[in-house]
């Protein structure tokens, strides 16, 4: 009968797991990648592209500000609407300049992490972050 319910039901199932389960995979993922360009930074600064006109150097440390400290506030869901911008704005970048000449398969990570950020920026946070505990009202 539980099955019927959980499988069969159209009520939404455990949400607050979901979101932050979805917080943790986008925020994890996205703070590893920052941490990687944080790493080897005069690694790839020679190459970074300037899409935008603001300069290499200025475009990998946006880029580092995105993923890795909008990340982590993802992670534990601090102004979470708010810090999942950078990440849209970086992968819509990543996706329809950077890698708009290459294959799906090049950009489809940026398009998976730019559909996810949608998401978290739909549902928001949940009870389980600390935008909930900001926020709400005792």
């Amino acid at each position: 009968m539980y099955l019927n319910n959980v499988f069969l039901s159209q009520k939404e199932f455990n949400g607050d797991l979901t979101k932050i389960l979805l917080r943790l995979l986008l925020g994890g993922l996205m703070a590893y990648h920052g941490i990687s360009k944080l790493y080897s930074f005069h690694e790839l600064l020679p190459f970074f592209p300037d899409l935008i006109g603001i300069g290499s150097h200025t475009s990998l440390m946006l880029v580092i500000f995105a993923e890795l400290v909008c990340g982590t506030f993802v992670i534990f869901g601090i102004l979470t609407r708010l810090t999942v911008l950078p990440i849209c704005i970086t992968m819509m970048i990543a996706y329809f300049l950077a890698h708009s000449n290459d294959p799906f398969q090049t950009k489809e990570l940026s398009f998976v992490f730019l559909g996810l950020s949608m998401i978290v920026f739909i549902t928001g946070s949940g009870s389980w972050s600390i935008d909930h505990l900001m926020f709400t009202k005792k």
